[in-house]
């Protein structure tokens, strides 16, 4: 039987390697989107044409607990679940609000909370793995602009800690927290913020998505099978300029 990964914003930059991937190792996927249903069937198409392998796709909004439950109850089979969705919108620290971080918490941390909670009993029935994608910005690199992201991701990792010796032995909870990487969302930033962002970087560069994706396969497969609990930073080296 082969293998399922469930891969949440799998529409995005980064989710899409991580699907093709995990595709080209023989996995079917399980993909959940909210709004980019062009995106997720583009998807679809081009993995099941590629890789002669079956592609679910769900909308699943992660901020909704009871849709989240009638997700998980309506799919058999998780060997992976990889929580990559996210949610961040920069502005002004002082334009902050209280649904700035209402809405970073529910998607980038309680969400996958949950997604986890509910998943439990399939995983541990085959004893998969999770992967958590965190953030550098939920460790020490800091962006006032961000800050309910931030918070977020750095609460993604200590939920990352705790389920890891909830969910042992049987289920193993690792997360990979990237630096920048170059994506649609970085593409258009300030040449002079790029430049000094890159000089921060022991790599002088951002990470290609790919790059990122690598590491998310393999703390998810038996490769890494004594990893746990564990926080994968993959940032090219930062400087302590932060």
């Amino acid at each position: 039987m082969r293998k399922n990964v469930l891969i949440t914003g799998a529409s995005s930059d980064l989710g899409i390697s991580i699907a093709s991937l995990f595709a080209n190792n023989g996995y079917d996927i399980i993909a959940t989107y909210l709004s980019n249903l062009e995106g997720v069937q583009a998807l679809k198409s081009k993995l099941e044409s590629t890789y002669s392998i079956n592609v679910s796709l769900f909308h699943v909004d992660l901020r909704d607990e009871k849709r989240i439950e009638e997700f998980v109850h309506s799919i058999e089979r998780v060997d992976v679940l990889v929580n990559n969705a996210a949610w961040n919108d920069d502005c002004d620290v002082f334009d902050k609000g209280q649904e700035d971080f209402v809405t970073a918490f529910k998607v980038n941390a309680i969400g996958p909370f949950i997604l986890s909670k509910c998943l439990y009993e399939k995983l541990r029935s085959v004893r998969g793995s999770i992967v958590n994608v965190a953030s550098t910005n939920g460790i020490d690199t800091m962006y006032p602009e961000s800050i309910d992201y931030d918070s977020s991701k750095a609460a993604l990792i200590n939920i990352t800690k705790n389920l890891a010796k909830a969910f042992s032995p049987e289920v193993r909870v690792n997360a990979v927290a990237p630096g920048w990487i170059n994506t649609s969302s970085t593409k258009d930033m300030r040449d002079t913020f790029r430049d000094d962002e890159e000089k921060k970087i022991l790599l002088n560069r951002f990470a290609e998505v790919d790059e990122i994706a690598q590491v998310v396969y393999f703390v998810a497969s038996d490769d890494a099978s004594y990893i746990n609990g564990a926080v994968l930073r993959v940032d090219g080296g930062i400087s302590n300029e932060y």
